[in-house]
């Protein structure tokens, strides 16, 4: 089988879309030829494709997959929103819902087009609890992990922090226009010995779960999914989440879930689980999204369409 995934960030970013492309076709490369493309070819005839960057590029794709007899199959990791309404309506031969929020949503808007609900997940042998800790003796840390956008809401985060004593939080990610904005807040409010920021790439962050005590994200809740939060539990972290049903799913009883502009609650649940002694629960939980078992879905799912 001939299979190109599409996204013109691939290889310049870290993202979640990002993650979803390489980790699936490395594993599709195993039995099938996959290519990543950064644009649609128009030279190159294949018998699947998956764009990922929605708008133009899906409705560009799906008239080039109608020409040369090919199928085409979107990932909604733009979650639920305008984008991947476009992407419905671009009526793709099948369109794959991160969570089942998403999955409800997406029969609604075009029950013409077969949704399946197939979620994003980890790599379990790369993110490990095992090994040497490099968690500070002397303070608790909290992780957050994005980029450096309005979105992910790292500010929410600091202020939460801010309000606990003998904690130190961690924020790594990379891209976004507001890593200066973000450093500042956090040394303003919590200061330079208990806040530290990094930029990070991906291939370096097992390494900075376990400085960690317990993982946070505090993203608005239209984000689609949150690969962070998996490779947190992998990494034996319990979660502190937003409480909105995509993140109950994903963290399920790893964790606690909180509404994070509520910050004087924000603090009160991030220091209850800094708190509680999870043991195995966050290392179970991420074992539900195995990146393999995830693979052998997408895999059955385009043997069917071809």
């Amino acid at each position: 089988m001939k299979i190109a995934f599409i996204n013109k960030y691939q290889f310049k970013v870290n993202r979640g879309a990002e993650t979803f492309v390489s980790e699936l076709a490395k594993r599709l490369s195993e039995n099938h030829q996959v290519d990543i493309l950064t644009r649609v070819n128009f030279t190159k005839k294949y018998d699947l494709i998956i764009p990922t960057n929605g708008r133009l590029q899906v409705f560009v794709t799906r008239l080039w997959t109608w020409i040369t007899g090919s199928k085409m199959v979107v990932s909604g990791q733009s979650g639920v929103g305008f984008d991947d309404r476009l992407n419905l309506y671009s009526m793709p031969d099948t369109f794959i819902a991160l969570s089942s929020k998403a999955f409800s949503w997406a029969k609604k808007i075009n029950p013409f087009v077969r949704s399946m609900y197939i979620p994003n997940g980890v790599d379990i042998n790369k993110f490990l609890p095992q090994g040497v800790t490099l968690r500070y003796e002397k303070l608790k840390t909290v992780l957050a992990v994005g980029a450096f956008t309005e979105q992910k809401r790292h500010n929410l985060v600091i202020e939460a922090v801010a309000k606990l004593n003998n904690v130190k939080l961690i924020i790594a990610g990379g891209g976004g226009n507001l890593k200066q904005k973000i450093y500042d807040l956090g040394h303003k409010m919590i200061g330079k010995d208990r806040f530290e920021l990094l930029q990070v790439s991906h291939d370096k962050m097992p390494e900075i779960y376990k400085k960690a005590d317990v993982f946070t994200l505090a993203s608005n809740p239209s984000e689609s999914f949150g690969i962070v939060l998996v490779e947190a539990m992998a990494s034996g972290l319990a979660v502190v989440a937003s409480d909105d049903p995509i993140r109950r799913e994903i963290v399920g009883d790893a964790g606690l879930f909180v509404d994070p502009t509520n910050t004087e609650e924000y603090a009160k649940i991030l220091e209850k689980a800094l708190n509680t002694n999870w043991g195995e629960k966050p290392r179970k939980q991420a074992e539900k999204f195995n990146w393999d078992k995830i693979a052998l879905e997408y895999e059955k799912l385009f043997k069917e369409l071809i």
